[in-house]
């Protein structure tokens, strides 16, 4: 009975999605221009479920790079109507259209001539009466058994709240690198990570010439602590890598490295990777090849830096 009821539902949501395309005309492609030509914020007020699918869409929004807040409209009533000012878009949620507390704030927003669209399941109502670009939400049925918790039309709402975000993300140009800047961190901030602000560069950076003595290449591993590093000829350009693992071959075949020079010792052609590479692509690399680090060269063919496996790893638990 369970599983009966379960897929009834879903089947019910999915044809209630399936519903909005066929709505999709001119009025939402304004409502995306809107959105997009706003100079302030982007305000999203509901009441109820809606208002908290309401705090979903604002939270979308502000991630995909448009200043967004929810304003709940009871306490808008109360002071917190201060939050909309001229150059803002409003964008109000309402099922009937008649929702109390909504109505009772478009006196306000007329008066500061706030852009008002409105996502209603009545579009005949006040607040469509009311609005600039009224988006029907309408659904034929709800999920709920008995027929009244929201269920299919806060799918609905939501689906169509990203459906609008996404479009004003499109019309803005917002690209890969802008999500980057915005997510910094978590399990995204890693996927859209540059290996250029993992790597390690500067004094950081292990480095010898092929005329160094392998006593002294030993000492620059040791000294910047990453297993590795870099060999570069008269010039600066890379021309090899070092690491902990060809140290150990060394000595199996010789006991008397110390002596010799780092151009003798070192692995050549290393494996490289661009510094526009994503972080991703790096930790792929590394584990294709089995190796822990890998050399970043710059323009000029020399060594622009190194990420190690275990800058990727501190960078947080994503694998």
């Amino acid at each position: 009975m369970s599983l009966d009821l379960a897929r009834r539902v879903l089947a019910i949501e999915a044809r209630a999605i399936e519903n909005l395309i066929e709505r999709l005309d001119e009025k939402f492609s304004r409502a995306v221009e809107l959105v997009s030509e706003c100079g302030g914020r982007v305000v999203v007020t509901g009441m109820g479920k809606s208002g908290i699918i309401c705090r979903k869409i604002a939270a979308t929004f502000n991630s995909t790079g448009t200043p967004s807040v929810f304003l709940h409209p009871a306490e808008a009533l109360h002071g917190d109507l201060g939050m909309v000012v001229k150059d803002d878009v409003v964008i109000a949620v309402s099922n009937s259209g008649e929702t109390e507390e909504l109505v009772q704030l478009l006196e306000t927003l007329k008066r500061l001539s706030v852009p008002l669209i409105s996502l209603l399941g009545r579009t005949r109502s006040t607040l469509g009466d009311a609005s600039e670009v009224v988006l029907d939400v309408s659904v034929d049925e709800e999920a709920c058994p008995m027929g009244l918790a929201p269920t299919a039309s806060t799918t609905a709402l939501l689906a169509l709240g990203d459906a609008l975000a996404m479009a004003v993300l499109e019309k803005k140009g917002f690209t890969t690198e802008d999500f980057a800047v915005l997510h910094p961190r978590g399990q995204l901030g890693f996927k859209l990570q540059r290996v250029e602000s993992l790597m390690h560069k500067g004094d950081e950076l292990p480095s010898v010439r092929t005329d160094a003595l392998m006593r002294d290449v030993i000492y620059e591993m040791s000294r910047k602590g990453l297993g590795v590093t870099s060999v570069v000829n008269e010039r600066g350009h890379l021309v090899g890598v070092i690491s902990d693992g060809d140290l150990r071959r060394q000595l199996e075949k010789d006991e008397r490295i110390l002596g010799k020079k780092a151009g003798d010792c070192m692995t050549q052609n290393p494996v490289t990777i661009d510094r526009q590479e994503l972080a991703t692509r790096a930790l792929a690399l590394m584990e294709e090849r089995k190796i822990t680090s890998l050399l970043v060269p710059d323009e000029g063919g020399g060594i622009a830096g190194i990420i190690h496996l275990h800058d990727l790893w501190r960078f947080g638990q994503y694998f």
